[in-house]
């Protein structure tokens, strides 16, 4: 089972690699613009647990974005905690983008096929849903 997940992981962000390639951005940048529109604010440590990043890609791909000028990072309550925010420039790449990503969605949706498709993300949903509850549990240790 862990094989063909990864299998399919790699091809299926292959695909979204090829459609964004115009763009100069990779799915790993695409997928942090994403997660920060969603969650303005969120701490580093909190996006790294939630995206399943280890620390130090996650540090080096925030590193571009922050070089490129899309990311605002913020001293949390804790002055050792990093909130993360898009800048208006980030925000603008994000809608830049976004069409080559929905290109990527259509593309792969029309591979599947409609039933499959949808088979897949719930199952995809289900299988993130594990590190989701362990993510809870971790926070409400933590708190």
């Amino acid at each position: 089972m862990c094989a063909n997940l990864r299998r399919a992981a790699r091809a299926v962000t292959q695909l979204y690699e090829d459609e964004l390639r115009p763009t100069g951005m990779r799915v790993s940048q695409f997928t942090l613009l994403q997660s920060l529109t969603l969650a303005p604010g969120i701490s580093q440590k909190k996006l790294a647990r939630l995206l399943e990043f280890d620390t130090t890609t996650l540090s080096r791909t925030l590193d571009g974005l922050r070089k490129k000028g899309w990311l605002v990072a913020e001293a949390g309550a804790d002055r050792r905690e990093l909130r993360l925010s898009l800048s208006a420039a980030g925000q603008k790449e994000f809608r830049r983008v976004m069409p080559y990503w929905q290109a990527a969605q259509k593309r792969l949706r029309r591979e599947l096929g409609e039933t499959r498709w949808n088979a897949l993300n719930s199952a995809a949903i289900d299988a993130a849903g594990i590190g989701l509850s362990r993510l809870s549990r971790e926070d409400r240790d933590d708190g």
